[in-house]
């Protein structure tokens, strides 16, 4: 029977809710501090530093808040409970960190916003202004259509992913998509900062004239829905944007790419689902006058590059569909299957634990015994204290075996005979200690006992 997908998200919360570690001791962290191993990867921590230190200088804000983000970071990092968080998704703090504070940066230190580039390029490339053509016919249901994926799932749909990720798959899948996500968006606010770019918004407002940075940012499309809602918060937010010229590389086509690619990796079965949304986005991108064809496609591109270098091995094969008990979890494989025996039927999902200690009965072991803790080949076939007859083990007319024990039974008696072949190539068996063959007879011995056969015969 189906498990209701609530249900299923509710014990999928439990579950993940329990592997936490609920530590707050600082000595832990430092503990794992001292025992951990340093590699030449650690010294992203450094890049990591040395820019956060770079853009609280920049930012314009008194010295206490200044010194109380780094506090309260380190304060987190040090309690296991919110270090297991906060660490993995240092490149995401540090990308929020960058686009928030380069409005800051002294404007004789920026290069001058290009306005012509972008346009050319997209007529260059593409034969016509694509963007422009996207944007000649509007209608409200296109609005709410460029709106939602824009407007709303940019924001929601990164911590919806990964929500899922941390409910549903190992925990080094949730690490790589901060460090993917982080960087990617990171890299990208760097290169609006060292190449400015107009967007689209900017030509229909100003024509091609040149650009500077006492220009407010614009809602562009987005003030349509401002209209439709009687409100003003798309307008107030781009107005005080802090990368105004930030068209190319669009970060918004970047992070639904990168969506698309870790939704269809980890849940390959929502590929086409995921992919339909990122193709909604990039035609939401144009529609809404906020980038040209040559900026979805550049941010594309990054999250591929950075998606595909980041990812670990563990996550290139069966990894990417583990559980989340760890990557560990997908290469289990139950006795049936080590010894290419054929499984007892009529088990439910989920029962594989319960299902081996049955089939060796060793219902007194609990569920998770391995079979390094008590093996059946370690048995030995002398029972002590054994009675002289077999009667007392006949079981009374009356009562039956169980058929499914029986065959259980039968299945850990082969199991054992294959275990013991294989540990007997090794220069030892554990039935040697028990069982004495016969010494085969010689041919001498052989003829003298066929010779006293044939006396007895006569």
């Amino acid at each position: 029977m189906a498990t209701h997908p609530l249900k299923r998200l509710g014990a999928a919360f439990v579950a993940a809710v329990g592997r936490l570690d609920k530590s707050l001791s600082p000595s832990d962290t430092l503990n794992r501090l001292r025992q951990h191993k340093w590699m030449l990867s650690d010294s992203i921590y450094i890049f990591q530093i040395t820019l956060a230190t770079f853009w609280l200088f920049v930012l314009q804000a008194p010295v206490f808040v200044k010194l109380m983000i780094p506090i309260l970071y380190a304060t987190a990092l040090l309690i296991p409970f919110t270090s297991q968080f906060f660490l993995p998704a240092g490149p995401v703090f540090l990308y929020l960190l960058s686009f928030f504070s380069s409005k800051y940066i002294p404007k004789e230190y920026r290069p001058t916003p290009s306005v012509v580039l972008l346009p050319t390029l997209e007529s260059v490339l593409y034969g016509a202004n694509v963007s422009d053509i996207l944007t000649r016919f509007t209608h409200p249901i296109l609005d709410l259509l460029a709106w939602v994926p824009y407007g709303v799932g940019h924001y929601v749909i990164p911590f919806i992913v990964a929500a899922f990720i941390w409910l549903f798959r190992p925990k080094e899948a949730l690490h790589f998509w901060a460090s993917a996500f982080g960087y990617m968006n990171l890299t990208g606010v760097l290169i609006q900062l060292v190449f400015p770019c107009a967007a689209p918004w900017y030509e229909l407002i100003y024509g091609l004239t040149p650009a500077d940075y006492t220009i407010r940012g614009s809602p562009g499309g987005l003030a349509r829905i401002d209209k439709l809602f009687h409100s003003k918060g798309y307008t107030t937010a781009f107005s005080n944007s802090p990368l105004v010229f930030g068209a190319f590389p669009s970060l918004h086509a970047g992070s639904a790419t990168m969506e698309a690619l870790f939704i269809s990796h980890l849940f390959p079965w929502t590929t086409k689902y995921i992919f339909t949304y990122a193709a909604i986005l990039y035609w939401a991108t144009m529609y809404l006058t906020h980038h040209y064809l040559v900026d979805v496609v550049g941010g594309s591109c990054l999250a591929v590059a950075f998606f595909y270098l980041l990812m670990p091995e563990e996550l290139k094969g069966a990894g990417a569909t583990a559980p989340p008990g760890g990557l560990a979890a997908a290469s289990y494989r139950s006795k049936y299957e080590v010894y290419d025996l054929e499984e007892p039927r009529g088990r439910g999902r989920g029962s594989a634990l319960m299902r081996d200690a049955e089939a060796y009965d060793l219902e007194e072991l609990s569920d998770r015994e391995s079979d390094e803790e008590r093996d059946i080949t370690f048995r030995s076939p002398v029972v002590p204290d054994q009675p002289a007859s077999a009667a007392p083990l006949i079981k009374s007319a009356g009562a039956r075996a169980d058929p499914a024990k029986k065959s259980h039974r039968h299945t850990a008696s082969i199991a054992s005979l294959i275990r013991s072949e294989d540990r007997g190539e090794e220069g030892w068996s554990p039935i040697g200690g028990s069982f004495t063959f016969p010494p085969t007879p010689t041919r001498a011995q052989a003829a003298v006992a066929e010779e006293g056969k044939g006396a007895r015969g006569s």
